[in-house]
């Protein structure tokens, strides 16, 4: 579920020491809770080297890259109802249509999402999340704000969250052992797409300022609907990487 993955991405994929924050006139405007935010990110990082990473890994070793294609494509289709809602609150119906549609041919010929033959028939895919409506709806600047275990975020984006988690057809599910099951495999199967970029991280001088200017730039280009220029992060993820 690339959407997901890329808000929970850097809370489980970031290894190394981050510096000390420096003095407040010297801090980003964007991220005034700069020393705050550097504590859990050491906080995310170190529950990602004992837990997440070893987890994703291992995942990687034991299952097939053909497999784990039909699992990412899955969870990506099960998310499409809420990339449709926000489509429609953004007042974009022609978009919303499309995805409909996309989430309509997945579901049935790519059997529930497995396969995407919605790509094959060159039916265009969106992306959309409540952080993103609100910064259509003029919510343009957020503090940067990073979650525990969720990742880097602002303010905007993380009460974003609440009705896009409620609008989630996992959530919707009776919290049990199914649940979190599908949760579980969702962050190893997104942790596991960000292994090739473990090393740059690691190798960059300051891995916070890295993370964050990253996913700064990666929200605008997602908000501006890939009109400002910036490379398109998510097309990472349609890689095979080899391990």
């Amino acid at each position: 579920m690339k959407a997901v993955m890329s808000t929970l991405l850097a809370a489980a994929l970031l290894a190394g020491c981050a510096t000390t924050a420096p003095p407040p006139d010297e801090r980003h405007p964007r991220d005034p809770w700069e020393p705050y935010n550097r504590n859990m990110f050491r906080f995310n990082t170190a529950v990602d080297r004992a837990v997440i990473r070893p987890l994703a890994v291992g995942y990687g070793k034991i299952t097939p890259a053909p497999a784990r294609r039909g699992i990412r494509n899955f969870f990506t289709n099960i998310r499409s109802p809420v990339d449709q809602v926000n489509l429609l609150l953004q007042g974009r119906p022609g978009a919303a249509g499309t995805e409909l549609t996309r989430f309509l041919v997945n579901s049935t010929f790519g059997l529930g999402g497995v396969f995407d033959m919605a790509t094959r028939a060159d039916v265009e895919e969106y992306e959309e999340d409540f952080g993103q409506t609100l910064a259509v709806w003029g919510w343009e600047d957020s503090r940067f704000f990073i979650l525990p275990l969720l990742g880097p975020s602002t303010v905007r984006d993380g009460l974003g969250r609440v009705p896009d988690g409620y609008a989630d057809v996992v959530w919707r599910w009776t919290l049990d052992e199914t649940t979190y099951g599908l949760v579980g495999l969702n962050v190893i199967q997104v942790r596991h797409a960000m292994l090739p970029l473990d090393e740059d991280i690691r190798a960059a001088y300051d891995p916070y300022t890295f993370m964050r200017d990253g996913w700064m730039q990666r929200r605008s280009h997602a908000i501006a609907n890939g009109e400002n220029g910036l490379p398109d992060y998510e097309s990472f993820l349609d890689e095979d990487w080899e391990d």
